[in-house]
């Protein structure tokens, strides 16, 4: 978003098939023979299909430097997607799209100049380079002499079967099954759609210090929706899951705890009430409600914006931010998670990052840009969507790490309350953390006992004050396994999120009436 501190950043998550744009580039697809390498690699590898070679990418990289400038580093991008739409029984829809192209990119103390290409070849690449180091004016600085394989890298999302391997046949029979057995799950579903993607390539990095990594990255997630109706009354629902595997991820549990939480989270909604309105406490429930600690929260530890002094966390280091019991990381070491990556798009190496720890804040999310500002080593936090992006400060996989309560211990502390199962769409403000989330699923608190279903609610509050009135954590940590995107200055990322069950002492619920 904009640097504005006013800005109101709205994010619906997006979790069904986009529409793609139409194309096929067999000849460039990979081999069943280079099927079984996956993750990091050493050195160019996947991209010398491409006519990627060293001595390209060393004039690419000098080229850069040719204006002067502080460091410069080059980024290819490969990525394959396919998507597939099940409705009313048969498929409608299918798309696929193909990406390549590399961006380079030129930084100047906190400056960044950008230029993207699809064109590989030597010239175009060179004349991208110019003008990524229209930023720098100064003497020519001189590129890598060589280029420095980056050794021991990890493997978070190996995969035995490439999708580009997987035929239309093999994803038909998960859509067919899951639109089966949710009709059979209940006599009030009336439609059901089930949306399906993949997607496979990879990234090549390459900086000034000689530094080279390539990551082959696959991805896969589906969406199962369903529309239920009784009494003339109609409600709809879904559920999906999604991860950095290949076909095996879809096993036989997965699909059918898919259909049991689309129906029943649908269903439920025929007998659901709107809760009254007012302050009250609110109990997050384990897994999804890590939303809130994303949007609310999580976006204002990123460190550009406590370096542009947008956040409220700007001057908050070493200061207690929530009770001694809350701790929160953020990583991207969680193995398969749609928010893995083996390195970020920095080539730098991923590990988890305490953002919180016994209540104080002790770090922010970094990318080499801002982990220079502070003085401090990047914390492997710089993602961007592309190839046409250069990268900033993002969010992999952020959670809150168990605490000392239990989920029934904080259910019966509760006289009268709300209990969180499932968001959906909001509306955050980045700067000062106010938001507005959309209550999907959740329950009555009534003299510590849940009772009534809850719809038509939205919670309201900041993020931060919010944080300091977390007054139980439970041991019940969940990350949720859905298909979350991350949207942040027009650049969307994969991420992963989870939470325990948490109560917050009081949160604004936007209800009817007065509690």
């Amino acid at each position: 978003m904009p640097d504005n501190p006013g800005m109101t950043r709205r994010r619906l998550v997006g979790l069904g098939a986009a529409t793609l744009a139409t194309a096929s580039l067999p000849d460039i697809l990979m081999t069943r023979a280079e099927a079984a390498t996956a993750g990091a690699t050493e050195g160019i590898g996947y991209f010398t299909r491409f006519g990627v070679t060293d001595q390209m990418i060393r004039q690419t990289l000098s080229a850069a430097l040719s204006k002067g400038g502080d460091r410069a580093d080059v980024f290819f991008q490969h990525r394959v997607n396919h998507a597939l739409v099940l409705e009313d029984g048969s498929v409608n829809r299918a798309f696929s799209s193909v990406e390549l192209g590399v961006g380079v990119r030129v930084v100047r103390g906190d400056q960044t100049g950008y230029g993207f290409t699809e064109d590989l070849t030597a010239p175009a690449l060179r004349q991208t380079a110019l003008t990524a180091a229209a930023i720098a004016d100064g003497p020519a600085r001189e590129g890598p002499a060589q280029l420095r394989l980056d050794r021991n890298l990890p493997s978070r999302y190996p995969v035995k079967v490439r999708w580009e391997d997987v035929g239309t046949g093999q994803k038909l029979p998960l859509l067919t099954g899951l639109n089966e057995k949710t009709f059979a799950g209940s006599p009030l579903i009336k439609k059901v759609t089930v949306s399906f993607a993949d997607e496979s390539g990879a990234i090549l990095l390459a900086d000034s210090t000689g530094r080279i990594v390539e990551d082959f990255q696959p991805m896969t997630r589906i969406y199962l929706m369903c529309v239920a109706e009784k009494d003339g009354k109609k409600e709809s629902n879904g559920y999906n899951v999604a991860a950095r595997a290949d076909l095996s991820f879809y096993s036989p549990e997965r699909l059918d705890r898919m259909v049991r939480e689309a129906v029943s989270r649908t269903t439920i909604l025929f007998d659901a009430v709107v809760p009254p309105a007012g302050e009250m406490p609110v109990v997050l429930g384990a897994g999804a409600s890590g939303i809130l600690l994303h949007e609310a929260i999580g976006h204002g530890m990123e460190a550009d914006f406590n370096r542009k002094g947008i956040s409220i966390f700007s001057d908050k280091i070493g200061k207690p931010v929530a009770k001694p019991f809350v701790n929160i990381v953020d990583e991207g070491e969680l193995k398969a998670a749609r928010g893995a990556i083996n390195v970020d798009d920095e080539g730098n190496a991923v590990g988890t990052t305490h953002l919180v720890k016994d209540g104080v804040l002790t770090t922010y999310l970094h990318d080499s840009i801002s982990a220079k500002h502070y003085g401090v080593q990047p914390t492997g936090n710089g993602r961007r969507e592309s190839y046409k992006y250069a990268p900033m400060p993002r969010m992999r996989a952020t959670y809150m790490l168990p605490g000392p309560h239990k989920k029934d211990e904080i259910i019966q502390s509760v006289k009268k309350g709300i209990f969180c199962t499932n968001f959906t769409n909001g509306e955050v403000q980045i700067g000062a953390g106010d938001f507005t989330f959309y209550v999907k699923n959740g329950y009555l608190i009534e003299d510590g006992k849940l009772t009534r279903p809850i719809k038509d609610v939205n919670i309201i509050g900041n993020g931060p004050k919010v944080l300091e009135k977390i007054d139980m954590v439970a041991d019940d940590l969940v990350i949720d396994e859905g298909g979350w995107t991350c949207g942040k200055d027009g650049q969307s990322c994969p991420v992963s999120q989870g939470i325990p069950t948490v109560r917050v002492a009081s949160i604004t619920v936007g209800g009817r009436g007065k509690a």
